[in-house]
């Protein structure tokens, strides 16, 4: 046999053994591809726990619960107050005073909402500080108790009376349809403040529903009264300056602080807001185009459920688009948060100061007529401020408008200041109005009459008397979620 005789026929072998390789290869890409597109059984519509999903779904799965096997910082329990004293005089007589910890993203919405001192220590499903509204964005469970009692229902009661059934995190059921898997909106505040602008959701397009379905959640709302109802304040726009003024027309205040008896606004995070008025969200970029940015498994091309700041994954959430380096991206990034911190750190010095300064005019008898005009001046410089920093990432949003708000609350702050120092002058107050001591958390804390240490006491009373036995007979729980979240409560 000639020598090229052997030579083809070995070519020949390995040309088909490789075709075979090839087309099983192909064959198995197919089958990956149709599995996520076509699920192997019905998905039941009230199916709230996560891990039946990614039974069927289980490339997003895996991505999904990276988040809390992940041991870095996104996943620690980082003390803003403990950062940053200033923000308890801020927010004193509110919640938020109490405790405020760095949000840790959707696996851990339903747990730190448990831990944290603001939702209180309910001594039964009727009793506590916060309102059943206050669980809308936590987890698939909502649209399912919202069909079965009534949206309006839902938002009734305490927030402790959901705690038994509210068990999930968000996950699947909050954003796509368990049979056709096309995203939908679950939550009707959106729908609705869509509706009173004269816009309906069955128009946005795929692209648009990759951020309305964020929209849902990562918004500014407040509790319409009567009752509770939860509302969208955009009917005059999502400006700072818009929602002001539909909050001052409707004579709104979420709490009166407890130092300047201002009546003050929180913002809540308005993400949604804020990205509409940056250069990504005017350009049609959507929130998942950046936080859910597409990868590929074998065959399957998805979108990343590991919800994460862009930061963490640059190649694929950035420089789909941008062909600068790692570093300069990055660079671009921290250069734009350095300029926002700056205006920020000034509104905050301005506004604890003016607290301060209209608790001496009161304690020098100033009128409410006489204090009425400064103080409405702190209610919109906080405001502003709030609605700039509250909005996490709003920096690299929309760092123009950010900045823009940032320059007039600091404005606002200086106008009730000046107006202050005039009253203090005329009753009396020749010098500066002294500041406790604001150097820690826990001084500014005592600056306003918290004792945290019985907040905590009656907290973990509260978790080892009412959740864990609500939890363990939780006809909707989900074993595998529940058991690596458990540790993590208060103990």
């Amino acid at each position: 046999m000639k020598l090229s005789t052997i030579i083809i026929g070995a070519m020949t072998t390995l040309i088909v053994i490789f075709g075979a390789i090839l087309g099983s290869s192909i064959l198995q890409k197919k089958h990956e591809t149709t599995t996520l597109q076509s699920p192997k059984k019905p998905i039941a519509q009230d199916e709230t726990r996560n891990s039946r999903w990614g039974s069927i779904y289980p490339h997003q799965w895996d991505s999904y619960r990276e988040a809390l096997q992940k041991s870095d910082a996104s996943s620690i329990v980082t003390d803003e107050l403990a950062g940053n004293p200033h923000l308890v005089i801020l927010w004193a007589g509110y919640g938020f005073s109490k405790d405020y910890n760095k949000p840790r993203g959707h696996t851990y919405a339903v747990l730190d909402t448990i831990n944290s001192l603001r939702t209180g220590h309910p001594t039964d499903e009727n009793t506590g500080p916060m309102p059943a509204t206050c669980m809308t964005c936590k987890s698939p469970d909502v649209p399912r108790l919202m069909r079965k009692e009534g949206v309006t229902a839902f938002y009734s009661g305490k927030w402790a009376r959901h705690v038994k059934e509210v068990v999930n995190p968000i996950g699947c059921g909050d954003c796509h349809n368990s049979e056709t898997m096309e995203l939908q909106i679950t939550r009707p505040a959106l729908v609705e403040a869509f509706q009173r602008q004269g816009k309906k959701i069955a128009d946005a397009t795929h692209q648009e529903m990759r951020s309305l379905v964020c929209a849902q959640c990562h918004v500014e709302y407040y509790f319409k009264k009567p009752g509770t109802y939860l509302t969208f304040p955009w009917d005059n726009g999502t400006t700072a300056e818009e929602m002001e003024l539909y909050y001052d027309r409707a004579n709104f205040k979420d709490w009166t602080h407890s130092i300047s008896k201002a009546p003050m606004l929180k913002a809540q995070h308005p993400g949604y807001e804020t990205y509409q008025h940056g250069i990504h969200g005017k350009r049609g970029v959507a929130c998942a185009d950046c936080h859910m940015p597409y990868k590929t498994v074998g065959g399957s091309k998805f979108s990343d459920h590991h919800l994460q700041s862009p930061l963490e994954n640059i190649s694929h959430a950035c420089q789909q688009c941008h062909r600068n380096s790692k570093e300069e991206l990055l660079q671009n990034v921290y250069d734009l948060k350095t300029k926002v911190q700056s205006l920020k750190s000034l509104a905050e010095k301005e506004l604890v100061h003016s607290h301060f300064e209209a608790q001496k005019a009161w304690q020098l008898g100033a009128s409410e007529t006489e204090m009425e005009s400064p103080l409405k001046d702190i209610r919109h410089a906080q405001w502003r401020w709030d609605y700039a920093v509250a909005a996490h990432g709003a920096y690299f949003h929309a760092p123009e408008e950010v900045l823009r708000t940032l320059g007039t609350a600091i404005h606002k702050a200086g106008q009730a200041r000046a107006k202050l120092k005039i009253l203090l002058y005329e009753k009396g107050m020749k010098e500066a109005v002294p500041l406790p001591d604001l150097s820690t958390k826990e001084e500014a804390q005592r600056a306003i009459g918290l004792n945290n240490t019985e907040l905590t006491r009656q907290k973990v009373e509260f978790i080892n008397t009412l959740v864990k036995p609500w939890w363990d007979a939780s006809p909707m729980k989900d074993d595998e979620f529940l058991e690596s979240i458990k540790a993590e409560l208060r103990q």
